[in-house]
């Protein structure tokens, strides 16, 4: 698989990353199987996919021990993201970006995944209680204790730090960048960007390659909107998180059915690839510092997302999509 560079030069990752949030967290339960799931993240590893993304509350905390069973074996071959700043209780997640709790979590993360060192350290979500420069100060020192090779903030949750509706969706994330790059170099940014969300291309896409950061893409199928196989009318589980969501009630599904017959048109020109290929191939054309992260519980579907890496889209092809109905449907 192509290679892409993230930050700094010493950051090395395949194209195409792994999320494995959905392995123990947040879709459909009834389907997670550890087993299934092992042999999902080893079918990756095997196609080029190196950046397995994962994050102490994913369970919480079964996803890091889960990875901890394959990075046993596998080490050498995997870029490991984890996050911290998250904590789950029973009825709620509270962020803690106090520096004693982050000291504290990375130990933890390290014993569960079974490593000596984790690769990118991300700050899940940003503590209103405390001063950012103070959390990614103690996020810093755990580089120079050689726990960490390198930092980034996710801003997956960019909606909901925004100061006005009125105010630019990534705004506040920008500003939190610039205060923590005076404290230690970001590496990278995980937030959310796929043809049905494509916000930051407008402010915080332009901010990372500007600086040289690298651009983790969450969400790059639409929570599996993309990918063409949902049904709308087809309800989700209780547990599963697009139950709840705006976007994903058969009325709006129905609605946005354009963007992914637009996908297919444009897959239909290049053999037997498949509209969530399009969509991942989409972002890599986006800039070479963009990693997209498509998460996915089955063997299935992480060898045809790996497979996307190899899918080289034309003018043609990015200018159609260009042009595809913006989504409908609120997103928060």
């Amino acid at each position: 698989m192509e290679r892409r560079t993230i930050g700094a030069a010493t950051l090395e990752v395949g194209a195409i990353g792994l999320g494995c949030m959905p392995m123990t967290w947040a879709y459909t339960t009834s389907e997670q199987d550890g087993e299934s799931s092992l042999r999902t993240v080893h079918a990756a590893l095997d196609h080029g996919v190196t950046l397995l993304d994962t994050a102490d509350m994913y369970g919480p905390f079964t996803n890091e021990l889960l990875l901890g069973r394959v990075l046993g074996r596998r080490r050498a071959e995997a870029f490991v993201s984890t996050k911290c700043g998250l904590l789950v209780g029973e009825q709620h997640i509270v962020a803690n970006g106090r520096p004693s709790y982050v000291r504290r979590a990375c130990d933890a993360s390290l014993r569960r995944l079974q490593i000596d060192e984790i690769d990118l350290y991300q700050l899940h979500r940003v503590d209103p209680e405390v001063p950012i420069e103070e959390t990614w100060g103690a996020m810093a020192d755990l580089v120079a204790a050689g726990k960490v090779r390198a930092l980034g903030l996710c801003a997956v949750g960019a909606r909901a730090q925004r100061r006005t509706a009125a105010e630019p969706l990534y705004a506040e994330t920008i500003r939190q960048l610039e205060r923590v790059q005076q404290v230690f170099p970001v590496s990278c940014v995980e937030a959310e960007l796929s043809v049905w969300s494509p916000e930051a291309l407008v402010s915080l896409l332009p901010w990372c390659e500007a600086r040289g950061i690298g651009f983790l893409a969450a969400m790059p199928l639409g929570n599996g909107f993309l990918t063409g196989t949902l049904t709308p009318g087809v309800g989700f589980e209780p547990d599963d998180i697009r139950a709840r969501h705006p976007r994903f009630t058969a009325e709006m599904m129905a609605a946005n059915q354009p963007i992914v017959v637009g996908l297919r048109r444009v897959a239909a020109r290049h053999g037997d690839a498949t509209p969530a290929q399009v969509a991942l191939a989409w972002l890599l054309a986006q800039g070479r510092h963009v990693v997209p992260v498509p998460g996915t519980k089955k063997e299935r579907w992480a060898v045809e997302n790996a497979a996307a890496a190899r899918l080289r889209l034309t003018e043609e092809d990015l200018a159609e999509i260009a042009a595809l109905p913006p989504a409908l449907g609120s997103w928060d």
